[in-house]
């Protein structure tokens, strides 16, 4: 199959045609649809197949445990309302860039593997990259455990329902240590490619990030009878804290964002008892990271007591800063400096989005390719990558795996 057939083919599942934009969350029938495309394309290569025990997809070619593997892929999952680009062209492009060596009769001198990450985006149970973190042994079984959605069902119920044990769950070092390098293809989210005029680019590093959780809490009472000086509205400083974390980004060169909230009673005629807001904040450097999140948190602080509401914050979630294994980024680089496509340079860039490659990079040598977004957007129904750009993205993930894994 082409890499357009094998998009099109992909491109339905779990589209919401109320939004355009996907909704496959993990362990879900959507997630099920896309983890038997990722089977049937598998299979039809002749690749051996496997789930391993936190429910991520392996296609292999070549003795999966003769060690020294080179590995490529991404996640089929999405974030509410997400793009199809994000993850899915990661995927896609592992099984064009195999088609793409087999028509150049290229010889394979180390196994090569192509992955599908579970639970990338943490759309479903409010923690990115589930499955690879479980793999590298950084979130324990009894936090993944603990893991709950918005209707209550834990991640154990889901994967259970799903048709795979909960209880196998858990570090997976075996498996990691036959990986010599994992490469992962990844839509650009940003413009840096669009601005410099490439297709395709090697990633530097992932910027510190995490999400905190505010709740601030006052009073519930009636909206048309109580007196504005008798309320204990926690939306006031709430809302002064979504503008606060926009000026202290600004001020610091970094991105904070509030992009999700939890009211209640959440009726229209009720000053709510509880508001509950999830923070989102990035930068280029820990220190920057710091400055932001405690200028926010300084200032819901005062707001809240400004408003006699009272205020926890809760760190859900924290990545630190990612340097790419710098041998493997140079090769890269070198390889497809050697494309012999003229028009292909390879900009180096960082990233403010956290992959599957960032959490595995501390166990494996790991390393990404971006490919250009001409709108800049992700996360988004409008994620955008143009056919050109993609096959572009494809020939150089070949040429990559070429270098590292063949003769």
């Amino acid at each position: 199959m082409t890499f357009h057939s094998m998009w099109a083919e992909l491109l339905p599942i779990g589209r919401s045609s109320a939004s355009g934009g996907y909704r496959r969350y993990a362990w879900t029938a959507a997630d099920a649809d896309c983890r038997a495309w990722f089977r049937e394309q598998a299979e039809a290569r002749g690749l051996t197949y496997e789930v391993d025990r936190n429910g991520n997809q392996w296609a292999w070619l070549g003795d999966p445990t003769a060690g020294d593997a080179v590995v490529t892929g991404s996640h089929l999952d999405s974030v509410p309302d997400g793009g199809a680009f994000d993850g899915p062209l990661g995927v896609v492009s592992s099984f064009a860039a195999l088609d793409e060596l087999r028509a150049r009769r290229a010889e394979f001198a180390k196994p090569l593997a192509l992955v599908n990450f579970g639970d990338e985006e943490g759309a479903r149970f409010g923690l990115a990259c589930v499955g690879s973190r479980l793999t590298a042994g950084r979130l324990s079984v009894e936090q993944a455990h603990r893991l709950t959605d918005g209707d209550g069902v834990t991640l154990p119920q889901a994967m259970e329902a799903a048709g795979h044990d909960p209880d196998a769950i858990g570090p997976d070092p075996e498996r990691l240590s036959r990986i010599g390098a994992f490469v992962e293809l990844h839509v650009e989210q940003g413009r840096a490619l669009d601005l410099s005029g490439d297709r395709v680019g090697v990633a530097s590093a992932i910027w510190p990030h995490g999400r905190w959780r505010f709740d601030f809490r006052g009073e519930a009472n009636h909206a048309g009878t109580t007196r504005l000086e008798d309320r204990r509205d926690p939306m006031l400083p709430y809302a002064e804290t979504v503008l606060a974390a926009r000026r202290e980004a600004r001020l610091a060169g970094a991105v904070a964002t509030f992009g999700k909230i939890s009211v209640e009673p959440n009726g229209v005629n009720a000053i709510p008892s509880l508001v509950r807001g999830w923070l989102d904040s990035r930068a280029a450097d820990q220190a920057t990271l710091d400055t932001v999140v405690d200028g926010v948190e300084r200032a819901a602080r005062d707001h809240a007591a400004a408003h006699g509401i009272d205020l926890d914050v809760v760190r859900e979630s924290f990545t630190p800063v990612v340097e790419f294994d710098h041998a493997l980024r140079d090769e890269l680089a070198r390889i497809l400096g050697k494309a012999g496509d003229a028009r292909l340079t390879v900009p180096v860039l960082g990233t403010g989005a956290g992959h599957d490659a960032g959490i595995l990079s501390d166990r494996i040598p790991t390393a990404m390719l971006f490919v250009r977004n001409p709108t800049g957007v992700s996360h988004s129904p409008a994620e955008f990558a143009a056919e050109d750009d993609c096959v572009a993205g494809v020939d150089a993930l070949a040429d990559v795996l070429e270098g590292l894994a063949c003769r």
